[in-house]
């Protein structure tokens, strides 16, 4: 069941990763109180590991998740291909968001961010998520001329459709496509992977561990913390997680004959599932980040795969996903600036 790490090219940009990549925004919002140090010190464990993608947001933290990778890889930026997004705001560490990607913003929240991470380019740039306000074109376009002026290197975007997919691929070639993926949410491979495939556009699966419930560690709403976002997630609750929680119980024991972890298992079939595909699973714990690169040596064979889809098959998990509803805005842009420098002091 063990092979060898191979980086892995995002489409057909050229642009070469470790297998298993690192989401930092768990660190600085979302999944209730972070220690920074620790942070700081999973982030350079994972590059210590060979991990090479690091992804993160302008929105995660209200810019303080970009200030945070900034500092871990301080010294280090030759050994990592930088990811990070736009297009989210948020004023607040964890204050509510909306979007705003209008393309006389798109050069500023750039440079903002070069700034907050301390590098003179960005390697993957992503559209966090499509402004309803602004056609997708308008908002490539202005992206693409980040990439001519040579402050990002290639572009991403993050939970968009087919159609907007394709639109924006046909205004400035398109690196990755960000969405969330796992044994436990698997919608994307209905329409929105065979379409990426379709234009040579690599996946980066964020989630790819169900939010931590693919870990095995048993994740109970009534033991998050206040101010963890997953209090919302409609698969931790009631008859779903009943459900979830019995799948979850198949597959640690599946693990357990194959002499590897839940987490382990789910990142090694999201891996099977393509050579085109980095998952970016997130943790704040360097054992955590140990534990899921080893899944970058796991093969699984035909009957491990089988197996695995036999206990933990789409059919099997229950509950709709908690998903980021955009906010449509009528605020002019020099609104949209104010939000953004008053992120920036607050950050």
């Amino acid at each position: 069941m063990s092979g060898s790490a191979t980086a892995r090219s995002l489409g057909g940009s050229g642009l070469a990763v470790f297998p298993v990549g690192l989401g930092c925004m768990g660190m600085s919002q979302d999944y209730g109180p972070a220690d920074d140090n620790e942070s700081l010190a999973t982030v350079r464990h994972a590059l210590d590991l060979g991990v090479t993608l690091i992804d993160t947001s302008m929105s995660y933290g209200a810019g303080s998740n970009e200030r945070l990778v900034g500092r871990a890889i301080a010294g280090r930026r030759d050994e990592v291909v930088l990811a990070t997004k736009f297009g989210i705001l948020r004023e607040e560490r964890d204050g509510p968001a909306r979007v705003s990607a209008r393309p006389e913003d798109v050069a500023r929240f750039c440079e903002a961010s070069l700034s907050r991470l301390n590098v003179e380019h960005i390697d993957l740039y992503y559209l966090h998520r499509v402004d309803p306000d602004v056609p997708i074109e308008e908002t490539v376009g202005a992206m693409g001329e980040l990439v001519s002026a040579g402050k990002v290197r290639h572009l991403g975007v993050s939970e968009i459709g087919p159609e907007d997919l394709k639109r924006a691929a046909a205004t400035h070639p398109i690196a990755a496509l960000q969405y969330e993926w796992s044994l436990w949410w698997r919608d994307p491979e209905d329409e929105v992977v065979p379409a990426a495939r379709e234009l040579g556009i690599g996946l980066v699966p964020y989630s790819p561990l169900g939010r931590g419930f693919l870990t095995g560690n048993d994740l109970r709403t009534a033991d998050l913390t206040p101010g963890d976002d997953r209090h919302l997630d409609p698969r931790l609750h009631g008859e779903h997680l009943e459900r979830n929680r019995a799948a979850l119980t198949q597959m640690r024991e599946l693990a357990a004959e194959s002499g590897t972890t839940p987490a382990q298992l789910a990142l090694a079939w999201l891996l099977a599932q393509g050579d085109d595909i980095v998952p970016i699973p997130g943790t704040r714990s360097r054992d955590r980040v140990a534990e899921n690169i080893k899944a970058a040596t796991l093969s699984l064979s035909d009957t491990d795969l089988a197996r695995l889809e036999a206990v933990a098959s789409r059919s099997v998990w229950s509950g709709d996903r908690q998903t980021f509803a955009p906010h449509r805005t009528s605020r002019r842009a020099t609104e949209t600036t104010d939000l953004l420098e008053g992120a920036q002091r607050d950050s």
